[in-house]
């Protein structure tokens, strides 16, 4: 997810097409979240995409996301 400041709702990287769901996640306040497999990509793509990022400050051309705006 890349934010453009505080407060921004950001992007995020998608798998578009994916099918099913995340078993969820439970969050410090106690709310339990579930998304979609498609509004998430796997570990080992978001780590090569937060490389690209952090090295360039650019998404990877090859990558899809979501504008959450």
């Amino acid at each position: 997810m890349l934010l453009a400041g505080e407060g921004d709702p950001g992007e995020h990287a998608v798998e578009p097409g994916a099918d099913g769901s995340s078993e969820g996640f439970a969050l410090s306040n106690g709310q339990h979240d579930e998304c979609p497999d498609e509004d998430t990509v796997p570990i080992g793509e978001a780590f090569k995409i937060v490389e690209h990022v952090v090295s360039t400050g650019s998404w990877p051309t090859n990558a899809c996301w979501a504008v959450d705006r």
